[in-house]
């Protein structure tokens, strides 16, 4: 029985880190960037979230720090996304994507 039960938080544990990844996508979806933020990071933090949840939530934490001006976060989230060993080959070319616009748009305002 405490098997079960200790699957069954487990799961309970993943699901909340999706439920919070979804959430925060719905919240960016709809512009509210302190709501995403918080969720995205709610669900990075779950202890027991699957790597890949944590990996898209930190990526799609840093867009929405790009779309709120926050490009110091962004870079920050970014470059963590891409030291995950078990980051999704996809995700890191996004995110190394997502690195040169900010770097691009950076050097145009200093120009």
């Amino acid at each position: 029985m405490a098997l079960f039960t200790w699957l069954a938080g487990l799961f309970s544990i993943r699901d909340k880190a999706s439920s919070l990844y979804e959430s925060g996508l719905k919240k960016a979806k709809s512009q509210n960037h302190a709501g995403a933020i918080d969720d995205y990071t709610l669900a990075i933090d779950m202890p027991n979230a699957s790597f890949q949840v944590k990996a898209m939530a930190q990526y799609n934490r840093a867009l929405v720090q790009v779309a709120a001006n926050n490009d110091t976060q962004a870079v920050e989230d970014l470059n963590v996304v891409l030291a995950m060993k078990e980051t999704l080959t996809n995700v890191k070319s996004m995110a190394r994507q997502q690195l040169l616009r900010i770097e691009g748009r950076s050097a145009k305002q200093r120009n």
